[in-house]
């Protein structure tokens, strides 16, 4: 059901991206190319890894995460940033969420890391009850920052 993706899974990668991004009402905000998606996966210096779901049946793609690694300084030890995770609606309550979050412990656990994390809309209701199943807490005490176009450009130079 969960594989490690592979450069041939980009396009599909891809498609997910932007299926994930329409779901979020966001598509016009997922620019990334398959080109940006393949070097940042498969590159030279990979900075980020990706797992794919599959219809036991077919073996049709039907969901995937994508995540990097992040470090805590208080652990002194790496963790996983989960930056998306999807299941294509057809096929969800099938188990594929729950099989790409426990691949992902399963590495965390593997490899010594301390956390698991990643950020979820307010408005998700379905996915925050999904992950509070699971065991999931709430970093409430924490809000998210951002810079990016003219504010990180303004930063930056």
């Amino acid at each position: 059901m969960i594989r490690t993706a592979t450069s041939a899974d980009v396009p599909v990668i891809h498609a997910l991206v932007r299926e994930l991004a329409d779901y979020e009402e966001a598509l016009h905000e997922a620019r990334a190319t398959e080109e940006q998606l393949r070097e940042a996966l498969f590159g030279e210096r990979p900075a980020a890894f990706a797992h794919i779901a599959e219809d036991d049946t077919t073996g049709v793609p039907v969901g995937f995460c994508l995540w990097f690694l992040n470090f805590s300084t208080w652990r002194g030890v790496h963790g996983i940033y989960l930056e998306d995770l999807y299941v294509r609606p057809e096929a969800r309550g099938g188990g594929h969420g729950k099989a790409l979050l426990t691949e992902l412990a399963r590495i965390c656990v593997e490899r010594g890391y301390a956390r698991l994390e990643w950020s979820v809309l307010n408005w998700n209701e379905p996915s925050i009850d999904f992950y509070k199943a699971l065991g999931a807490a709430p970093q409430d005490e924490w809000t998210v920052y951002r810079l990016t176009d003219g504010a990180l450009a303004r930063l930056g130079s």
